[in-house]
């Protein structure tokens, strides 16, 4: 260590309390910014992975254009052959074809129109979680029975059910007229009103008769267990159907948008508030430096009038500041980092999360995300703004006259 930064040290110390009072200040603001951002970071996983587990999966595989026009042609051979194939090549269950027409659908009082959606029953529950929110009724007994789910409110709107029959007709993969009947034997309830005002659910082999699909389906829908597997599990796939040029493999970032917008907009919010504690801390370093520089002055106009250079004493002020900058960064990430651990095993949860999470079979608890970003961003962010302060302390001393500084009491 040179002599500048021994003499950097011991001048921190020179007046412990005021050291300490600002070192404090950093590590509270470092230990409340590790926290807020690893928690912020584990909710948006949870709300990513909450939103796809809801219906869209991490990936699909669907006919090239389906996702921008979503026509009935536009549909995968085989749909059924092909899920079970990619099942044994990934060694992966949590995967199932869908098919989906729109159709009007009509009971004994009214008709609307609504989505209808082809599932395989025994493996759409791994993939998705409205099997879960059935709060009414059961699920389907087989790929290939004549029974139908609806959401909450389309129930509601077409006063139906369970037991009910539901009579919808619309228009076949070749063209032709599609026409069903098919017996309420579940009422779902997502909370989400727009899905549940306009979605119904038959087995994907009812749906492969009355729509006459010939055994196409429109996507296969792949869910994972952590985000960090859709860029490998793309990639195999891709290789699977290499020979087949019009599928395409789309992944969650593509299928939802906004989502990601979202975030990026819920993240921009939040900073807005930590800019406000990073700037509030750069103060408590200008001001302890500023009380430092000005305590001071005689003794750097001596150290001046004896040939010590301007620069010289300006840059003494920033290593100070950085050396208690990082005093404060070390000590409020160490706990920083206890405390996000901790509630990354334990999980972090507050009142009524629990029962919102069971009503909408979510999660109830966050897991903050712990990593070098989480932990070092905020922090980083601190010492830079107390390193900035340290600038107008600094700047003085360059400007500083030898005998004016002496005659300073």
């Amino acid at each position: 260590m040179s002599n500048n930064w021994r003499l950097a040290w011991r001048n921190l110390w020179r007046n412990r309390r005021r050291t300490w009072l600002t070192v404090g200040a950093m590590v509270f603001s470092n230990v409340l910014l590790v926290f807020l951002i690893s928690l912020q970071l584990g909710s948006y996983d949870m709300m990513i992975e909450s939103t796809l587990r809801a219906f869209t999966g991490h990936l699909q595989v669907q006919h090239r254009g389906y996702h921008e026009k979503p026509k009935m042609r536009r549909s995968i051979p085989a749909a059924l052959d092909k899920a079970q194939a990619l099942r044994e090549e990934l060694g992966l269950e949590s995967l199932a074809a869908r098919a989906s027409a729109f159709a009007l659908a009509s009971s004994d009082e009214r008709s609307l129109g609504i989505q209808i959606v082809g599932i395989e029953p025994d493996y759409e529950p791994l993939v998705s979680s409205l099997p879960g929110l059935v709060g009414e009724g059961r699920w389907f007994s087989g790929v290939d029975a004549e029974e139908i789910i609806l959401g909450k409110v389309l129930a509601r709107n077409l006063k139906l059910g369970l037991g009910d029959e539901i009579t919808f007709i619309g228009s076949g993969r070749d063209g032709s007229f599609a026409a069903g009947i098919a017996r309420v034997v579940g009422i779902l309830d997502s909370g989400m009103t727009g899905l549940d005002r306009s979605l119904a659910q038959i087995p994907i082999g009812y749906f492969d008769d009355v729509f006459t699909m010939a055994g196409h389906g429109h996507t296969i829908v792949f869910e994972l267990e952590s985000l960090d597997q859709v860029a490998d599990y793309q990639q195999r796939i891709e290789q699977f159907l290499s020979t087949d040029s019009e599928l395409v493999v789309l992944d969650w970032d593509t299928l939802q948008p906004g989502l990601r917008q979202a975030i990026r907009a819920d993240m921009t919010s939040a900073w807005f508030v930590y800019a406000i504690l990073i700037v509030l801390v750069a103060f408590s370093v200008l001001n302890t430096q500023l009380m430092s520089v000005l305590e001071r002055t005689r003794e750097f106009g001596i150290m001046l009038a004896l040939g010590i250079r301007p620069r010289r004493l300006g840059s003494l002020v920033v290593q100070e500041t950085a050396l208690m900058s990082l005093l404060g960064l070390s000590i409020g990430v160490g706990i920083g980092w206890m405390l996000a651990y901790y509630l990354s095993v334990a999980g972090f949860t507050y009142p009524g999360m629990e029962e919102m999470g069971e009503k909408f079979n979510l999660p109830a608890y966050i897991y903050p995300e712990v990593s070098l970003l989480s932990m070092l961003w905020g922090p980083s962010m601190v010492f830079l703004g107390a390193m900035l302060a340290a600038i107008y302390p600094a700047l003085r001393l360059l400007h500083l006259q030898p005998v004016t500084a002496m005659r300073a009491v």
